[in-house]
């Protein structure tokens, strides 16, 4: 894998699980339409999955 992917936080995280709130947060994102990139990675694929509703994804 080893490549990039870009998250969008395209929803609030109030009213969410708390450890869907974790997973947000564990991957760097804290406001919505904040756009990051991090590491395609197996763990960060985990959270993604988790809180996918949450966010845009897309291939960097």
């Amino acid at each position: 894998m080893a490549g990039k992917i870009k998250l969008t936080l395209t929803k609030s995280v109030n009213g969410r699980l708390a450890s869907h709130k974790a997973c947000v947060v564990g991957l760097g994102l804290y406001r919505i339409s904040q756009s990051i990139e991090v590491e395609d990675t197996v763990e960060n694929r985990g959270m993604i999955n988790k809180v996918a509703y949450l966010l845009n994804v897309e291939e960097a």
